[in-house]
């Protein structure tokens, strides 16, 4: 008996962590050049780190983390987008106080 609960409360722990990976419901404010970030950034993040960061970030902190990505972690993002995904997440993820 203790066994079966003991699965049950396991059963019942792995479904709520399933249920709170679940990014699909993460979706960035519709705006032009939001699909273009979406591929950008979810190749090796979640779409959450955008929302997250949002509060601390502005325009320059923008372009030094798209930098970064690509300097440190590798991310393959051409010279010639850097602009264009930096505008767009500096439009709609700022900290706008």
């Amino acid at each position: 008996m203790k066994h079966l609960r003991l699965a049950r409360l396991f059963l019942a722990l792995c479904s709520i962590s399933a249920t709170a990976a679940d990014e699909t419901s993460i979706v960035l404010i519709d705006a032009p050049d939001r699909d273009f970030t979406t591929a950008h950034c979810a190749i090796c993040h979640s779409l959450d780190y955008i929302t997250m960061n949002a509060p601390v970030m502005d325009r320059a902190r923008w372009r030094a983390t798209v930098q970064k990505m690509i300097d440190r972690f590798g991310a393959p993002i051409e010279a010639k987008d850097v602009d264009r995904l930096v505008a767009y997440l500096s439009q709609h993820y700022v900290n706008r106080e």
